[in-house]
């Protein structure tokens, strides 16, 4: 009997908030990136392998985005503030208008990060504006086929048709370079998340809603949830799993505190799920165990709460290595994407060449 050997053994910490066009400013994200020894990841330090942050509303203002030509978002360089003394390097950004997504990595992980690509997909006024839709990073990892998809969706109780609409035409839309992995779902591992908007059905007020929260009578009403539902049915996000939140509905809260603002119906909006291929390749082990699924309410900035969940990517296999995989799975793409340890050492010498 051949033993079968871990190739790599990856935990993944993947963010959601909808900052609601809120500057970071003196926003400290210890507890939020759960570097206070909260996190779940196995190890002494307990420190993820990877960060993967989705914002959604982040300030689009024109001066804003002129500067983001040239500087990271303010988001992006507020999450370096906590991050970067921990060994973590910034591996991608993509941005569509007020759709952040940014993935962090230890350094000790870079050689292993290629093909590295981002897009992005308006589903706004038909397609034409970026207020909403998605935005994406896509990498080989290990040899596998990974993609980050942060989403944000048609708004409001009545508008789940048009919903289920955007996710199919981010569906349709959305697609890279690399030859085995043109779309999200040819990916061997896929995380999708953001500000997914679903509501809960039925004609109860707002009042008669967080009057079930403060009851405590979650399970009734996640029930009524419209993203089970649509799952279910096979409308969307069918190929998904999420596990079942046992937090309060994370949206709409009074900016400033943790009370709800009953102008709206209090909804799960937030969310996280996930799909992994486990057999796709021969003697390929492909395994992800979620270790948490959790909301910030501490967090006060926005009328979201955050959302973070951990999870453990395990890679194994009988008779190969991550270079055989990376072969298998990316060889022959023509795809002509720089591994990330070679971007970093190109950019140092440019930097100290002029400097």
């Amino acid at each position: 009997m051949v033993a079968t050997s871990v190739i790599a053994e990856l935990c993944i910490y993947i963010l959601t908030w909808n900052v609601g066009t809120n500057y970071p400013e003196d926003v400290n994200l210890t507890d939020m990136l759960a570097l206070n020894g909260t996190s779940m990841c196995p190890g002494e330090d307990k420190r993820p392998d990877l960060y993967v942050l989705g914002f959604q509303e982040v300030n689009v203002k024109p001066k804003n985005q002129f500067l983001n030509i040239f500087q990271d978002n303010q988001w992006t360089l507020k999450v370096r503030e906590f991050l970067s003394d921990q060994d973590y390097v910034k591996v991608e950004t993509a941005q569509l208008q007020g759709i952040l997504i940014n993935v962090w990595s230890l350094g000790k992980h870079i050689s292993n990060i290629n093909n590295i690509e981002t897009e992005t997909t308006k589903v706004g006024l038909g397609g034409l504006w970026g207020n909403k839709g998605a935005a994406s990073v896509r990498m080989s990892l290990y040899g596998s086929g990974v993609t980050f998809v942060v989403a944000h969706l048609a708004a409001h109780d009545e508008h789940l048709k048009e919903r289920v609409i955007d996710y199919n035409q981010i569906l349709d839309n959305h697609h890279y370079k690399v030859r085995n992995y043109r779309t999200i779902f040819d990916h061997d591992f896929v995380f999708w998340f953001g500000d997914l908007n679903f509501r809960l059905n039925g004609h109860d007020t707002a009042e008669e809603v967080k009057a079930e929260v403060e009851l405590g009578h979650l399970d009734d009403l996640f029930t009524r949830d419209q993203l089970q539902m649509v799952r279910e049915a096979g409308n969307a996000f069918s190929l998904m799993t999420e596990q079942k939140p046992t937090f309060r509905p994370t949206f709409k809260y009074t900016e400033g505190t943790s009370e709800y603002d009953l102008k709206r119906r209090p909804a799960w909006c937030d969310r996280i799920l996930y799909r992994v291929e486990e057999n796709k390749y021969p003697d390929i082990k492909l395994e992800l165990e979620q270790l948490s699924y959790k909301s910030h309410p501490q967090y006060t900035l926005s009328d979201h709460k955050p959302v973070t969940a951990e999870f453990l990517l395990s890679i194994k296999a009988e008779h190969h290595t991550s270079e055989d995989i990376h072969e298998m799975t990316h060889g022959g793409s023509g795809s002509s994407e720089t591994p990330l340890s070679s971007v970093i050492i190109i950019f140092i010498a440019f930097y100290t060449i002029l400097f």
